[in-house]
């Protein structure tokens, strides 16, 4: 994969991924926008968001707890209740109108919450009781993290079921395939680095042991869905979330080595652009499968990487939220528009549905 391409491939070049054709190598990739309803439902305003991003090769949807325990913020989608799939249905038919291909990003995002968000106020739980740094906001507006409860060992299956459910509903609601969120310092995050995980059992300490939650939920998703439909998000230089790691090489080359085997759709991997000193070779060539990269690319960057055999796939995120038509921007090279941050997280259709579309003779 690192050699260079003869073939020279292009951000529009088509690709299969599993069963699937992609009709170019732009993703665009997850990012909460705080719209969902009361009962964490999509709503149909997000279903035009997504269909107006059709022409993109592949969408990952903003993150979606699988339970109400996995909740950290207001507004965001589950997968988890009937009136979540029935939600979701709407995205699904929208895209696929469109003749574009979605896959739905499983969420808990673990210590990350507060009691405010729990069943009876209760405790968010972790792999250890480590108290993140920071706030959170809350229906009652801005309050400390709490100190998470450490999640007792036969706890640990009924998070691997919340997810397969979770797999479960993103089937029902008619997706094509399914990206586990073990990025951004959320709960499978913090099982596999050691500033959060220090735990002493067969999930903790070793590379091996602190990636064995997320092998066991691959495993999960994958006897719903086959492996080649499921992919894996990480972000091993990043400090989002107040997270860390003593030795991340070591950490993130295992889990390449380990997520090789496993048949999976793509590893997509946030490649921290403000992390200059992390070396991304060894992850790179360690993975055996389609690479999709992210983190600042432009049209330069992208079709560079791509070209060197550096990436399969480029996923875009903020660029997607003003560019509806992003696609055929960079395509026929065309300038992008800002996006306005102030309507990035929550709100109606102002800064979400009501950015302008080219025309584009493809």
């Amino acid at each position: 994969m690192f050699s260079p391409n003869p073939n020279q491939a292009t951000l529009f070049d088509p690709i299969g991924l599993g069963p699937l054709m992609l009709r170019n190598r732009i993703v665009m990739a997850p990012m909460t926008r705080n719209r969902a309803g009361d009962q964490n439902a999509a709503q149909p305003i997000m279903a035009e968001y997504y269909r107006q991003r059709a022409s993109a090769g592949l969408i990952i949807t903003e993150a979606s707890q699988v339970s109400r325990q996995g909740t950290g913020y207001l507004n965001t989608p589950g997968c988890y209740s009937d009136a979540q799939v029935e939600g979701w249905r709407k995205v699904t038919d929208a895209v696929h109108s469109e003749g574009g291909r979605i896959f739905l990003q499983l969420w808990h995002v673990g210590r990350i919450s507060h009691p405010s968000f729990q069943e009876e106020s209760a405790a968010p739980v972790a792999p250890s009781a480590v108290l993140p740094k920071g706030e959170v906001l809350t229906a009652g507006g801005l309050l400390p993290y709490v100190t998470p409860r450490a999640l007792e060992i036969d706890e640990i299956p009924g998070i691997i079921a919340q997810f397969k459910h979770g797999a479960a509903q993103a089937q029902a609601a008619g997706f094509d395939g399914v990206e586990l969120h073990a990025a951004n310092g959320y709960l499978i995050d913090q099982f596999i680095r050691d500033g959060t995980n220090k735990r002493t059992d067969i999930y903790g300490g070793l590379p091996e042991n602190r990636g064995r939650l997320l092998r066991e939920i691959i495993e999960s998703v994958a006897g719903l869905w086959g492996s080649e439909r499921v992919g894996v998000r990480l972000s091993p230089a990043s400090s989002f979330n107040d997270m860390s790691d003593s030795d991340p090489h070591s950490t993130f080359g295992y889990l390449a080595e380990m997520l090789s085997e496993c048949g999976l759709a793509y590893l997509h991997v946030v490649e921290e652009s403000s992390a200059s000193s992390f070396d991304w070779g060894p992850i790179r060539r360690a993975y055996r499968g389609i690479y999709m990269a992210n983190g600042g690319y432009d049209r330069s960057s992208a079709t560079s990487a791509l070209a060197l055999g550096n990436a399969d796939l480029i996923s875009f995120g903020k660029p997607f939220i003003s560019n509806p038509d992003l696609v055929g921007r960079l395509r026929n090279g065309v300038s992008l528009s800002p996006g306005d941050r102030s309507s990035f997280y929550g709100g109606d259709e102002r800064g979400y549905t009501d950015y302008p579309a080219l025309e584009f003779l493809n």
